[in-house]
């Protein structure tokens, strides 16, 4: 059986108006990973993904770097040991 985490992230910086979140539905489907992105009022962007230990590790390092105008100042993270949800696929969800 595989080994299936949840994470949520919050990132700062300049991150929206960037493509982020398109970038990160990318990063995480190429992955094989689910869950979901979106903004955030305040200026952040939310994460929350599930999959395999090593391929979250990989997103997370694409996180920190983002698209190409972006400018990640800050990545904030958890690991959800009780998640609520069990996703089946990775897209945006509506702005909170």
């Amino acid at each position: 059986m595989i080994e299936t985490i949840t994470k949520h992230y919050y990132l700062s910086g300049t991150v929206h108006g960037v493509w982020f979140r398109d970038f990160v539905v990318r990063e995480a489907k190429a992955r094989k990973l689910n869950g979901w992105v979106r903004n955030l009022s305040d200026g952040r962007v939310e994460v929350m993904v599930q999959g395999e230990p090593s391929m979250l590790n990989e997103l997370e390092a694409q996180l920190h770097i983002g698209p190409p105008l972006a400018t990640v100042e800050k990545v904030e993270n958890e690991i959800v040991t009780e998640p609520t949800d069990i996703y089946f696929d990775f897209k945006q969800i509506e702005t909170l």
